[in-house]
C-alpha cells in the first residue's frame, strides 16, 4: 500500500534518530531528501541503501505531480530534511497538502526538532508559546516585529549566523532591552552553547564572539 512517511532526522548528533525512523527509511521504495549530500552521511551511518532523490524549496513545485503519481501506484516514500522534522521551516507542507488532497495515506513520525530542546532549556515559560521560525528578511519584517511586540506568549525564532546580530538589534528596538532572551546554537553538536540573559546583554555577547552555527532564539514577551 502506498504511503508518505514524514521522517524527522537528527539536528546534529546522529544518535538522536529513532529506531522506527531507521526501519522506515530502510523499507521505503524512495527517500526524498532536501540535500542528498547532507543526508548521505546519515544514511551511510545506518546502512540505509534505499534510493534517494532531491526534494527542496527550489524544485518541490516541479516534482509534486510526479511524486503524487508514484504514491498513487503503490510506492512507499519517506520525506526527510537536512535536519529535524520536515515541514518545520523546511520543505514538506506542499507535499503533505497534495497527499491529503489526493487521498494518499501519510504518516508523520515523532522525532527531533530544534526548537523544543531550546525552549525547554531556556528557563522561560513554555506553557504557552508561538513558533515564528525565520523573520522576513526585508519585506514585512517591520510589520511582523510590531505585531510580535504586543504578543503575550514566549516566542521562538530560527536565525542564521550572518543575521543573528541584526535580529537581536531589531528586538532591542521593538522589545524592552531588559526582556529575557535565550539564544542556543549548534544544538546536540560538539560546540553546543546557550546564552541566557537580556536582549542588551545578548547583543554585547555576540558582538564580542563571532556567531557560528544555526541559532534558536527564545524571547520572553514585552
Amino acid at each position: 500500500m502506498s504511503r508518505l512517511f514524514i521522517v524527522p532526522t537528527p539536528i546534529g548528533n546522529l544518535g538522536d534518530i529513532t529506531l522506527r525512523s531507521i526501519e522506515v527509511l530502510k523499507s521505503v521504495d524512495l527517500i526524498l531528501a532536501e540535500d542528498t549530500r547532507t543526508s548521505s552521511k546519515l544514511l551511510k551511518h545506518y546502512d540505509i541503501d534505499s534510493p534517494v532523490e532531491s526534494f527542496h524549496m527550489h524544485n518541490e513545485h516541479k516534482k509534486l505531480e510526479s511524486i503524487i503519481n508514484k504514491l498513487r501506484n503503490d510506492t512507499q516514500i519517506a520525506l526527510i530534511s537536512d535536519a529535524g522534522t520536515p515541514g518545520i521551516s523546511d520543505p514538506g507542507f506542499l507535499l503533505v497538502r497534495e497527499c491529503i488532497k489526493n487521498e494518499v495515506e501519510l504518516e508523520c513520525l515523532p522525532g527531533p526538532t530544534a526548537f523544543i530542546p531550546a525552549l525547554v532549556s531556556s528557563g522561560l515559560p513554555s506553557d504557552r508559546f508561538s513558533f515564528e521560525g525565520f523573520l522576513p528578511v526585508k519585506k514585512g519584517r517591520t510589520k511582523r516585529l510590531k505585531e510580535l511586540s504586543a504578543d503575550t506568549k514566549t516566542m521562538v525564532f530560527y536565525e542564521s549566523p550572518h543575521r543573528i546580530l541584526k535580529t537581536l538589534n531589531d528586538f532591542s528596538n521593538y522589545f524592552h532591552v531588559e526582556s529575557q532572551i535565550s539564544v542556543s546554537r549548534e544544538l546536540t553538536k560538539l560546540y553546543e552553547e546557550t546564552f541566557r540573559g537580556t536582549i542588551k546583554e545578548s547583543i554585547e555577547y555576540f558582538q564580542k564572539k563571532k556567531p557560528k552555527g544555526e541559532f534558536v532564539i527564545i524571547l520572553s514577551p514585552n
